[in-house]
């Protein structure tokens, strides 16, 4: 409900100022997140939609222009609508910036763990072949991995390898491409640990360190007046881009903001803001989606921009090969006309062949004039395309396919023709010779080259993560001392995640796929096949005196040391904690102690059937969860691995439950992502939002999936393992 009236009130911001006549407000409904009016008054059509959807007959658009313009006008005069901060020199680059590349830093295109170090010159090459071009990149970092433990969304740029310093490099490698770089905020991110600063204020010091040139604001509509004060006193040309929908009265000092999950109409709509303010530029996204052609028409039909987003969280939603090719042909044209696409010479539904589903906008100055054109249906369409006024001295020009076309005259009109792919685009210009620049045939020509690469395959480009081998242990005939025997198991298991973002096991969860915002944060139940020979496993997580033994023993010292064992100040076990179970270790610090004692660690099947036995038990006791049986976080810490002995398991394993999670053998890798899977779940939970990690002691058939990157970051103050062994 909270949810329901944060949306409903920005709606109602968005603009409440002028009665919206029901051509342009028909049908519309905010959906994006269940959100549908309740009371008659709601249902009124009073405010202007996100997408202003435009009439299928030819016959009303006349109507519908004159209205669009009426709005706009009586709106900007309502608000005393101000854009000046558009006008400055240091905010130039907005309306021209069309392609953004939503990136997951922990991206295997972006940084190589393996070698440990950033590939930025690797990850623009392969995007640009793939999309022609990118104007912006969002360095996403935290989600969906914070609430693992108490750090904040800064720490995780912080402790990104090589920290703020090396960041501040990685942008000036992007900015020497002609690429802006964004910091994203999380404004849910309440309940890990806290600055002495203020949010704003931690994120303007994150802009300053690196050089930053804007803030995505993830889940807000809108920042407060006060970010535009303090990135104004911090670095110039710093840019505000919302996720929701962004209110028409806060245009003025947001420069862009998110086209999200925005449905269009049979012929293609308006984007609302961008009417409003044609130098303000909007990103198309729906993330689930396999077919972008949706956002594709509506940014070509809009001079708007495509946010580019293919590793969603660490689940994987590719582009296929045309959507690939549709974008690298129009982005050029985007770049080189977008004093066009953000000017006042913009007229909707000018042209086309509405009858076969062509649509076609206007853009022109007083020298030259474009057309960007959709075909709308599954078929290829050729033939008549526009029917123009003849301006004495213009030339005609298909800048997809990069060549000439001439105009036949019919009744004092310039009739143009074309071949348009099924759901493709078209652009036509007309222009004399000086009009279109000295270097305009050179431009043809590299169009021209695009469209040789012309690709109609639909295909969705699926990646699978592939788990990673089990190396086996030297076998014994008995058990270890500390270990317990776990008999074999053949037979179902049954394991459970809490829905997130990040998927499950593989890398495409088919249930995300072309939808909406799905439904999260419930559970899905999976039945998993075990064939298990008999292992032998520890009765406790390693603990820090254990691991103390190990280091003393080989001297091994991680390649990455930012985070090892950060909780032994100087280097020491804490007094009263060496029964406590290790931390601040990374899936190779635990394979690194397992190898050293004759061991492996244990993949989660076998982890699981150790806690549940033939009984299946919920819990190592039993079925409920029961006080006092776990290390439930009363205390905020660890506690000693044999703290609650009614918490054992039917095989004797002490704390498979709450304490600390527990890194199993069950590592995935699909070239893009890296993961294992956690069990038992831990003595912390970060609270107040549903978007953090798992936490809290969880039931032995719960699994959650840790996103892979980077030592510093993967090492927890929650993370621990136990080891197994082969009989």
């Amino acid at each position: 409900m909270k949810r329901r009236a944060f949306i409903k009130k920005a709606t109602q911001q968005s603009i409440g100022l002028a009665f919206i006549p029901p051509i342009l407000s028909a049908g519309f409904s905010d959906g994006r997140f269940g959100f549908s009016p309740e009371t008659e008054e709601e249902k009124a059509p009073r405010y202007m939609p996100d997408i202003i959807k435009t009439p299928d007959h030819p016959d009303e658009w006349p109507e519908f222009r004159n209205l669009l313009n009426t709005w706009r006008k009586d709106t900007k005069q309502t608000l005393g609508y101000d854009g000046s901060l558009y006008d400055r020199p240091e905010f130039n680059w907005v309306s021209s910036a069309f392609n953004c590349y939503f990136l997951m830093m922990y991206d295997e295109l972006f940084y190589n763990w393996k070698e440990g170090k950033y590939t930025v010159e690797k990850f623009i090459s392969v995007s640009e072949k793939d999309f022609g071009r990118l104007d912006i990149v969002v360095l996403w970092h935290a989600y969906p991995r914070i609430g693992l433990d108490d750090r904040n969304q800064f720490d995780f740029y912080r402790e990104m390898p090589g920290g703020l310093s090396e960041l501040k490099k990685i942008s000036a490698q992007f900015h020497r491409r002609g690429i802006k770089v964004y910091i994203n905020y999380n404004p849910w991110d309440k309940g890990t640990r806290r600055e002495n600063a203020s949010d704003i204020e931690a994120l303007t010091n994150i802009i300053k360190e690196i050089d930053a040139d804007g803030i995505f604001l993830d889940t807000m509509a809108w920042g407060a007046k006060e970010f535009r004060e303090k990135l104004d006193r911090v670095r110039p040309g710093v840019v505000l881009e919302s996720e929701l929908a962004l209110p028409v009265e806060n245009v003025f000092d947001h420069h862009m903001s998110w086209a999200q999950w925005f449905y269009d109409s049979k012929a293609p709509g308006i984007l609302r803001n961008k009417w409003f303010e044609r130098r303000h530029i909007q990103h198309g996204i729906s993330r689930w989606e396999r077919d972008r052609t949706k956002e594709l028409h509506t940014a070509w039909m809009n001079g708007s921009g495509i946010m580019i987003w293919e590793n969603v969280f660490g689940q994987w939603v590719g582009w296929n090969e045309r959507d690939k090719w549709i974008l690298r042909a129009m982005s050029p044209i985007q770049k080189r006309y977008s004093r066009l696409f953000s000017g006042e010479g913009w007229i909707p539904m000018d042209g086309g062949n509405p009858e076969q589903n062509v649509f076609a906008n206007l853009w022109y100055d007083n020298e030259i004039r474009l057309w960007t054109i959709v075909n709308r249906s599954g078929n290829t369409l050729e033939g008549d395309i526009l029917q123009i006024s003849i301006n004495a001295g213009d030339s005609y020009f298909d800048l997809i396919q990069g060549k000439e076309i001439q105009a036949r005259e019919i009744q004092e009109k310039a009739v143009l023709s074309g071949k348009i792919t099924p759901r493709g685009i078209a652009c036509i210009i007309a222009g004399t010779k000086d009009s279109l620049g000295v270097d305009f045939q050179e431009f043809l020509s590299a169009q021209a080259k695009i469209h040789k690469t012309q690709s109609s395959n639909t295909v969705f480009p699926e990646i699978q993560a592939k788990p990673v081998p089990v190396a086996s242990t030297k076998r014994t005939k008995n058990p270890l001392k500390g270990m317990v025997e776990i008999p074999a198991f053949k037979g179902s298991l049954e394991v459970v995640f809490r829905v997130r973002e990040v998927g499950f096991y593989s890398s495409i969860d088919s249930s995300f796929a072309n939808i909406g915002a799905p439904a999260l944060h419930h559970t899905k139940t999976f039945t998993t096949a075990a064939n298990l020979s008999s292992f032998l496993i520890d009765e406790t997580p390693v603990t820090n005196s254990q691991y103390h033994q190990f280091l003393k023993a080989t001297g091994y010292a991680p390649k990455v040391a930012q985070n090892f064992l950060k909780h032994w100040p100087d280097g020491k076990i804490p007094v009263g904690k060496e029964d406590h179970p290790v931390v601040y270790v990374d899936l190779n610090d635990a394979r690194a102690y397992a190898a050293w004692a004759g061991k492996r660690l244990p993949t989660e099947h076998e982890w699981q059937f150790a806690g549940q036995g033939t009984k299946n038990n919920k819990y190592p006791w039993g079925e409920k969860l029961e006080n006092g049986f776990c290390n439930a976080g009363e205390s905020g810490d660890t506690t000693a691995v044999k703290a609650y002995p009614n918490g054992k398991s039917v095989f004797g394993c002490y704390d498979l439950c709450g304490n600390v999670w527990e890194l199993t053998e069950s590592e995935h890798i699909d070239g893009r992502n890296r993961f294992c899977i956690l069990k038992g779940g831990s003595f912390y939970k970060a609270k107040g939002s549903d978007w953090y990690f798992d936490g809290g002691p969880q039931s032995l058939n719960f699994a959650a999936k840790q996103l892979l990157i980077y030592p510093g970051i993967d090492r927890c103050s929650t993370i621990g393992f136990r080891c197994a062994a082969d009989l």
